[in-house]
Order: C-alpha cells, then sequence, then structure tokens
C-alpha cells in the first residue's frame, strides 16, 4: 500500500468495506467486476496479475499504467458498488465559502476538498472514501453539527480542483481585485474564451451563477449601461441591484457566457438562446441564457432551472387544503381540458410539473409539448416545440398518433391549437394546458374568443386554475400590528375588532428584505353540469359567476385575505398581485 499514491490506492479498494477480506480475494473481487461490466478481459486481468508479482503495486494502479482502462471508469465502478455518488469537476461548479472551512495542508495530504455546505450537511469530494481519519480531520473544522457526505473523486481532479480553490481567488470581489491590479500577469488579457480557472473571468461568471444560486435567485440579468456593466438578481419575484461592474469587463464576460450556453459569440446584432447545464452545490441546475441588442450592448438574462425547487410535491405548492383536495377530485376526471392560467412568472410551470409528477405512473403514457422542456421528468415523453419543425397544433395531431393518455400543451396560442386540445380531450384523453388570462372565469371567453365554440367547451372543460405568487413573510422578522379600518374593508372583517395581521421588517436571515420564499394564491374553477350549460348556452359572466360561488368556489382574493390572516403573507403582497378595488 505504501508504494502507491493515496489516489491509486483508492482505485485497488475493495468494492465492499476491507474488514473480512483478504488480500488476493480483493483483487479478484475488482478483477471480476471489472470483466462482469465488459471493462477489461480475462486476458489483460492475467497480464495485470503478473506484473503485480513482479512490481507489488495495487492491480488498479496497474490495468491504469497499462491503459487497460481509464482512471475515470475505474472510478465510476468504485463510486458505483460502494454505494457513494460519483462527483464529477467538469460539470460543478464548488462553493468558495465551504472550501475556506478546511486549510490547504489538510485538503492536499488527505486528497480532500469541499463542495457544498448546505442544509447542514457538507458534501466533501474525497480520492479515498475509506479513509475515516480524513473524514475525522474535516470534522474538526466544520461547523458543529454538520454531517459529512462523502462523493467521491478521483486523485487527479481532486488535485487539480486543490490547485484551482486554493491557488486562485474564487470569490467575486477577490476575482475583480485580482483583475484590477493585475495580479497574475498571465491573466491580465481579460480574454473570456480563454478556459480554465487560470482566467479570471471563468472565475468570475462561475462565482456570479454560484452567488445567484445561493441567493434563491429565478433570473440574473446583465445590463449594460453607457459607462457601467449592471448586475441585478430577480428573488422572491423583486429584482434587485447586486453590484455594478467597470464596462471594460462586459466585452469579455459577455464572450464567457456565450461560450458556455453554445452561441455564435461573432454575432453582436440579433438574440441568441442558449442553455447551461451545470452541477452547483451538489444539484443540477440548468441556465436558460437569452441575449438581446441594446445601444449600449447585448443584455443578457439567465432563467435559473433548479430541478429541486421546481419539482415539488403537489403538498409543497402552498395550497390550502381545500383547494388540495378539490385539485386532486378533478384530475380524477378520466377526459377533459385543465388549464391553468396567470401571467408570466407566476408558476404555471411549477404547478403542472407538480400535476404531472402526481399522476405520473408507469401505467399511463404522459407525452409533453413544451417551449422549450425546462425539466427533464422520468417517464414523460417530453417534445420541444420549435418554429419552423413542430407547433403546438401540428405537435397535438402528431401526439395522437403515440396512444397517449395524458398529453401536455404548453400554450393555447391560437385557433388550431385550441381546437386540436380540445379534440384531444373529447376522444378521451386529460390534457393540461395553459392561458394568459386575468382569473379562472376568463378562460371561458378567451377560448370562445380563441375560436372554440361553445357548445365544444362546455363538454371538454374540466377546471381552470387561476394564480399569482406572492412573497412570504421572513418568520423570523415578521412584525404583528391590529390592522387599520381601511385594511378591515380589504379583509372584510369588522373594524371594531381588528384582527392581528403581519408587515415585513427585515433581518440578517431574509437579507433586510422582510421577505423570504414565495407562496401561490390560486382559485380553481371546477366545471359542473350546470356550468356546462351555462357556458353552452352563452351566459353572462355574472351568472356563471354566481354559480360558481353557489357551488363552493373560492375567488383568489378571498385564498390571499385566508394567507393575510394566518401571517404568511402581508397585506401589501395581497394588494400588489389581485385587484382589490371593489372592497375599498
Amino acid at each position: 500500500m505504501e508504494e502507491a499514491s493515496h489516489a491509486t490506492a483508492v482505485l485497488a479498494t475493495p468494492l465492499s468495506p476491507p474488514t473480512a477480506i483478504g488480500r488476493s480475494q480483493k483483487k479478484m473481487l475488482l478483477g471480476e467486476q471489472l470483466i462482469n461490466l465488459g471493462l477489461i478481459s480475462n486476458d489483460q486481468l492475467q497480464v495485470a496479475l503478473q506484473e503485480q508479482k513482479n512490481s507489488k503495486k495495487l492491480i488498479g494502479v496497474i490495468l491504469v499504467e497499462m491503459g487497460f482502462l481509464t482512471e475515470s471508469a475505474l472510478a465510476e465502478v468504485i463510486a458505483e458498488s460502494s454505494g457513494t455518488e460519483r462527483f464529477d469537476p467538469r460539470k460543478s461548479m464548488l462553493d468558495p465559502q465551504a472550501i475556506k472551512l478546511i486549510p490547504k495542508e489538510l485538503a492536499l495530504r488527505h486528497k480532500v476538498i469541499p463542495v457544498t455546505l448546505e442544509n447542514n450537511e457538507l458534501r466533501l469530494a474525497m480520492a479515498d472514501i475509506y479513509n475515516v481519519l480524513a473524514v475525522d480531520q474535516v470534522r474538526r473544522h466544520a461547523p458543529k453539527g454538520v454531517s459529512i457526505i462523502p462523493l467521491f473523486c478521483t486523485d487527479s481532479e481532486v488535485q487539480e480542483l486543490i490547485d484551482q480553490y486554493y491557488d486562485y481567488e474564487t470569490s467575486v470581489d477577490g476575482i475583480l481585485r485580482e483583475i484590477e491590479t493585475g495580479i497574475r500577469e498571465n491573466t491580465r488579457a481579460l480574454d473570456g474564451s480563454q478556459e480554465g480557472y487560470v482566467n479570471p473571468t471563468v472565475r468570475l461568471v462561475n462565482a456570479l451563477l454560484v452567488d445567484a444560486i445561493k441567493m434563491g435567485a429565478s433570473d440574473i440579468h446583465f445590463e449594460p449601461e453607457g459607462t457601467f456593466l449592471r448586475l441585478r438578481f430577480r428573488i422572491d419575484g423583486q429584482l434587485q441591484q447586486i453590484r455594478s461592474f467597470h464596462r471594460d469587463y462586459w466585452a469579455a464576460i459577455v464572450v464567457r457566457i456565450k461560450i458556455m450556453a453554445g452561441m455564435n459569440i461573432a454575432e453582436t446584432r440579433m438574440p441568441q438562446d442558449g442553455r447551461i447545464s451545470f452541477n452547483v452545490m451538489g444539484r443540477e441546475v440548468d441556465f436558460r441564457v437569452a441575449t438581446h441588442p441594446t445601444v449600449h450592448g447585448e443584455n443578457i438574462v439567465m432563467r435559473l432551472l433548479d430541478k429541486t425547487k421546481s419539482l415539488v410535491p403537489l403538498e409543497n405548492l402552498g395550497f390550502t387544503e381545500h383547494n388540495i383536495n378539490l385539485l386532486k377530485k378533478v384530475i380524477k376526471r378520466p377526459e377533459g381540458i385543465i388549464i391553468v392560467t396567470g401571467p408570466t412568472g407566476s408558476g404555471k410551470t411549477t404547478t403542472l410539473y407538480s400535476l404531472l409528477g402526481y399522476i405520473n405512473d408507469i401505467s399511463v403514457n404522459i407525452m409533453t409539448l413544451e417551449d422549450p422542456v425546462e425539466y427533464q421528468l422520468p417517464l414523460i415523453r417530453q417534445s420541444n416545440v420549435k418554429e419552423g419543425s413542430i407547433s403546438f397544433s401540428k405537435g397535438i395531431v402528431s401526439m395522437m398518433r403515440q396512444d397517449p393518455d395524458i398529453g401536455f400543451v404548453g400554450e393555447v396560442r391560437d385557433e388550431e391549437t385550441a381546437m386540436n386540445a380540445v379534440r384531444l380531450a373529447l376522444t378521451g384523453h386529460q390534457v393540461f394546458t395553459t392561458l394568459h388570462t386575468n382569473d379562472a372565469l376568463g378562460a371561458i371567453p378567451r377560448l370562445n374568443d380563441i375560436g372554440v365554440p361553445p357548445h365544444m367547451l362546455a363538454g371538454s372543460l374540466i377546471a381552470v386554475l387561476a394564480q399569482r405568487l406572492a412573497s412570504k413573510l421572513c418568520v423570523h422578522c415578521k412584525e404583528p400590528y391590529k390592522a387599520t379600518p381601511e385594511e378591515c374593508k380589504i379583509l372584510q372583517v369588522s373594524p371594531t375588532e381588528p384582527p392581528t395581521i403581519y408587515r415585513a421588517k427585515g433581518c440578517r436571515e431574509c437579507g433586510q428584505r422582510g421577505y423570504k420564499g414565495r407562496t401561490a394564491l390560486i382559485e380553481i374553477l371546477r366545471i359542473d353540469a350546470g356550468l356546462d350549460e351555462l357556458i353552452a348556452t352563452g351566459a353572462t359572466r355574472n351568472a356563471m359567476k354566481e354559480h360558481a360561488l353557489d357551488k363552493g368556489f373560492i375567488p383568489m382574493i378571498d385564498d390571499g385575505v385566508t394567507k393575510v390572516l394566518e401571517g404568511t403573507i402581508d397585506l401589501a403582497e395581497l394588494v400588489g398581485n389581485i385587484d382589490c378595488t371593489e372592497r375599498l
């Protein structure tokens, strides 16, 4: 063991804990596993075993040195067999704050490097996942109560990461200081096309993306002005300025982002779209990138698509128990259309993916048409709608030939798409789609305007769900107070006994904003037989609303008032998201 390096020792580690396995048995365990997987032949193993008799090196080292197997392939086998996650640094970004927890000397001695510290868990990339001493040493430097999760990484990869994150500045302020002062002669030229951590622009963009994820941003805005570049993050629905850069930085930053997103770096006059996929802070995150030419240069907006935050169970969407039960009831209908309405950024996609996840099963065939596919879901056949190749309307026709049980149409934009969606529903399929209307009842006249006849709509519509996203009050600092008489009007409670409600204050936990996270304000209009009749006969909006209220329909404003009285949101968020003028 002493004759090989620490990493190569790992490559010959037994596939189970090494307590009761002899030396010769260990070698055969690894060799047989590699043969069974087809990675090496029996002849190659015998050659390696013969070489081992002369060199006394470990079998994994010899297989790699003789060129029979790559280090990364062997690492995959060891990681999978030991039940440890394989960490791939090529598709990942590390959290600079986590790296600062342990000194470089410890990292070099034990071949370890922290990946991320989140939710009281420290994910640690290691060359030897069985090195208990290394874990104990790291635990001494980690915050109290933090659990350490080993991730398998080859020796050369860990060494490269240590060189990158300990020898080069990785914080945004540090990188900017490095650029401005020209500390490193080989990085004075801000050529964003140069790969690797030597280039400060590469590290700067990576650091900005990590910061955005840590702050919970949904969008990143790079906005060039006359003399400077403004960086803004959209957090909990609100745009916040994060910092400003000198305009000289923008040329290199835009080139770097375009290279990462697979765009044409020479094209500056036409809008472009691209996508970046990274493992950031231990989870898969996609960035949807769009450029737009302006008078001061190209504007770039990056949408963060974080699966861990967007693919949430139905029960965690922030719906009331009444609305959850109603939603579960309407999706039991075997055929018909369910529409989710709301403006851009109201959480329609998250709600629909949660619904699809709830009904997803091996016994049903779910097919989607999206523009574009934001999150890839298991078992579901997902298709991108692209101009010039497949449209929503043509996609629905093609979908019908694929024996679907459930279809998801990203958006109803025109008469042809609407009619094909209705035909899909009338032929015994369940259809989910979105529409841009102000409320649930507005979907009915909107579909009529698009060109769907009332009698066809009446027979195919199951339910309409309208929603908005409101910022939740920070639970650490929200401030209680008695509602004013005017606020009591909006809440429709007696001003003589004003309820205790809450308002935003601001603390360290929420970044002095007073808000942290968002919740949905929704209304669900269930189409029953009576409402079907009203739709078919072209009844007025008021008549349909009265019927729905009689049947227990809860308008969105009442759902919002419930959340105000519960202390989940404040009155300012309610008024800012829903029209409350009729109550003033």
